[in-house]
Parts: C-alpha cells; structure tokens; sequence
C-alpha cells in the first residue's frame, strides 16, 4: 500500500466516523488519489490494527395472517391443577389436527425424466405417485383425479420424503 502516515491517519479517522470498507475505497480513491482494491482496503484497516464499527442489527420483519409457531416453552407448558391436559384454556386456539399416517416409498426403478421418485399413501388412504425432476421440482400424480391432500398431510408427505431421501444419500 502506498499511503504515507498523514493518509493511513485519515483511513483510521474515517473507521473511527462508521464508513464502511467500500465507502473508504472509494474515498481513498477520490480524495487521496490511490485506487485500491476492496481486498486491499480489507488488509490495510487489518494492518492498521483497525476494527471498522458494526451496524446496528436489523430488527426481524413480522409477518402479518400467519401466527407463529409457538416456542418449546409453550409447547412444553404444565396444565394447571383442575385442568385436564387435552383442554384448552380460554382464549387460546386449539392445536390444528394432527395429520394422518402418511406412508412414503422410493421406486427402485426412477421413473424416465426424474431424478427420483415413488408414492406416497395419505392419511384419509389416498395415494398419488410424486417425482423429483433434476430441477428440484416436487411433482405430485394422485390416482384419483382432481384429488387433494389436506395440507396437514403435505407437510408430513413432504417431511417424510426428505428422511427417506436422506437414508438413500439424496
């Protein structure tokens, strides 16, 4: 790097104000008139022995029309004395219904234009054939014509596809 000391006092100023790596290229570039890369600004704060100061965090964005899950500490709460464990207090929604058994297999024999496939059988019994397609697309095939799984049997489908495609090293 090609900075004198009155240059490298004015980077460590700069890193003392909040810029940013990025900002201090470009300055360096402009008003000291060395043009640096980005890896070399990186080096040079580090050879100064120079911490740029971090950003504030960013505050997590709720979303609205979807509760959220509720925390293991509320999952795991105790009923209270008088309380059967299957009621549920007033003023509190119940838990959705479990899904049913949903039972997934891989064919031995993929199926042409797949990369891996099977069937699933749902919990209400019905089945459909579903499919992988080298693109990652998930493709669903029900016997029954105009069939719809609940989407509490998806999501078991879906969790239940990923342990068995695990277990073959997918």
């Amino acid at each position: 790097m090609n900075l004198d000391d009155a240059q490298k006092r004015t980077v460590a100023d700069w890193i003392a104000q909040g810029h940013k790596l990025s900002e201090i290229q470009k300055r360096v570039a402009d008003e000291l008139g060395v043009h640096l890369t980005y890896m070399e600004v990186r080096l040079l704060v580090d050879d100064l022995k120079l911490m740029p100061k971090d950003t504030e965090p960013s505050t997590p964005v709720e979303l609205h029309g979807k509760p959220s899950a509720p925390s293991s500490t509320a999952r795991a709460k105790e009923t209270e004395p008088g309380e059967e464990a299957g009621d549920t207090p007033p003023g509190e929604q119940p838990a959705p219904p479990r899904a049913g058994n949903v039972s997934v297999r891989v064919d031995q024999v993929t199926r042409p234009g797949a990369l891996v496939s099977g069937n699933v059988t749902f919990g209400d019994g019905n089945s459909a054939n579903w499919y992988l397609d080298q693109f990652g697309r998930l493709g669903l095939v029900p016997k029954q014509q105009g069939y719809k799984p609940s989407a509490a049997d998806l999501q078991t489908f879906q969790m239940e596809l990923q342990s068995e495609l695990a277990k073959i090293g997918f």
